[in-house]
C-alpha cells in the first residue's frame, strides 16, 4: 500500500489541500443523490448542484493540464455535470461513455435501467490516450488490421458485481475493476497519480494497487475507510469482471503459424490481470468465445 493514499475527510476540503495541477488522472464515481444510505445523496437538487461546482472546481485544479477527468453519473443529472464541466469549468468534453450491464432496477411501469454513464473530459487537447492498453481483440483476421485489437468504443459491457458474490463488498455501488482498469490504463501511465474524489468500496485503489499507479482516495464514510484498507491488504488472483470480447480470437486465423504467434500474444495483450486465459482453438471453434481454464475464485 506504499503507493496508495487513502484519505478520510471531506472531498472539497481534503481537495483543497492537494497542490494545483498535481494529478495525472481523475476517476470517480460521485453520488447520485438517489437518496441512497450515504453522504451527499440526500440534497436538494440547488444543494446538489452547489455541491457539484464545488468538489468539480478543486478537481479541475489539481488536475495537471495534461489531465483527464472520468465520472460516473446517472441520468437525472449528468446534463448538469456536463454543464458544469464544459460552460463553467472550460474542460474539453472528449466521450460519453455508456455502461451497459445484464441486470438493474426492475420496473413494471416503464422501462427497466440497464446502464450508467461516465463522462470523459480533458484539461487541454494534449493529453494521454493509451490506445494500445486498452484495444478489444478483433473479429476477424486481415493482414491489413491491426492485430493487436481495435478501439473497444464507447458502449461497453461488464457485469455488475452481483450481492450473491462472495467479493461483493459491503458498499451499495461497487462498481467492476475491468471499468476502472480501462480507464486507469487508457487515460494514465505507470508511476501516475490517479485521483478518486468518493472512494466507496475502494474499486480505483484496488485497481491503481496492481496496475503500477500512485493512489489517492478520499472518502467520507469512516466505516468505508476500514473497508478499504481491509480490501487493499488482500491478495491479488485477478480482476472481478472482464469485457468478454476479450476471449475471442479472430475468425478464419486459418495459418497455424501466425494462429500459435498470435495465441502467445493474446494472452499478454487482453488477459493480463485476468485468471480467465485463452487456449489454442481447433478449426470448428474459430468463429466462437474460447474455451477457458476455470475461473479463481478472487479475493478482493
Amino acid at each position: 500500500m506504499d503507493k496508495i493514499k487513502l484519505i478520510h475527510g471531506d472531498c472539497i476540503k481534503e481537495l483543497k489541500k492537494l497542490p494545483s495541477d498535481s494529478i495525472d488522472l481523475i476517476v470517480t464515481d460521485p453520488p447520485y443523490n438517489l437518496n441512497k444510505n450515504y453522504d451527499n445523496d440526500n440534497l436538494s437538487h440547488d444543494e446538489y448542484i452547489d455541491f457539484s461546482k464545488k468538489w468539480l472546481t478543486e478537481a479541475v485544479r489539481v488536475l495537471k493540464p495534461t489531465g483527464t477527468i472520468y465520472i460516473f453519473m446517472g441520468v437525472r443529472y449528468i446534463s448538469y455535470i456536463f454543464s458544469i464541466l464544459e460552460k463553467d469549468l472550460g474542460m474539453i468534453f472528449n466521450s460519453w461513455i455508456t455502461w451497459h450491464y445484464t441486470q438493474g432496477i426492475g420496473k413494471t411501469k416503464g422501462f427497466s435501467p440497464r446502464h450508467d454513464d461516465i463522462l470523459m473530459f480533458t484539461k487541454s487537447k494534449t493529453f494521454t490516450f493509451n490506445l494500445d492498453s486498452i484495444r478489444v481483440p478483433q473479429k476477424y483476421y486481415r493482414f491489413i488490421n491491426n492485430m493487436r485489437g481495435s478501439n473497444p468504443s464507447d458502449v461497453w459491457q461488464f457485469s455488475h458485481v452481483h450481492y450473491c458474490e462472495k467479493g461483493r463488498e459491503s458498499h451499495p455501488t461497487q462498481k467492476p475493476e475491468a471499468l476502472f482498469e480501462r480507464m486507469i490504463l487508457a487515460s494514465s501511465n505507470p508511476q501516475d497519480t490517479v485521483l478518486d474524489c468518493f472512494a466507496g468500496s475502494g474499486t480505483s485503489l484496488r485497481v491503481c494497487q496492481q496496475l503500477e499507479r500512485t493512489g489517492i482516495g478520499i472518502e467520507i464514510e469512516e466505516k468505508y475507510i476500514e473497508l478499504i484498507k481491509e480490501r487493499l491488504s488482500k491478495s491479488f488472483v485477478g480482476f472481478d469482471s472482464i469485457d468478454e470480447r476479450m476471449l475471442r480470437i479472430p475468425c478464419d486465423l486459418n495459418d497455424p503459424k501466425i494462429k500459435i504467434d498470435y495465441i502467445a500474444n493474446h494472452n499478454e495483450w487482453f488477459l493480463k490481470n485476468h485468471t480467465k486465459k485463452v487456449s489454442i482453438p481447433q478449426q470448428s471453434e474459430q468463429c466462437s468465445l474460447l474455451s477457458t481454464f476455470p475461473q479463481k475464485k478472487s479475493q478482493r
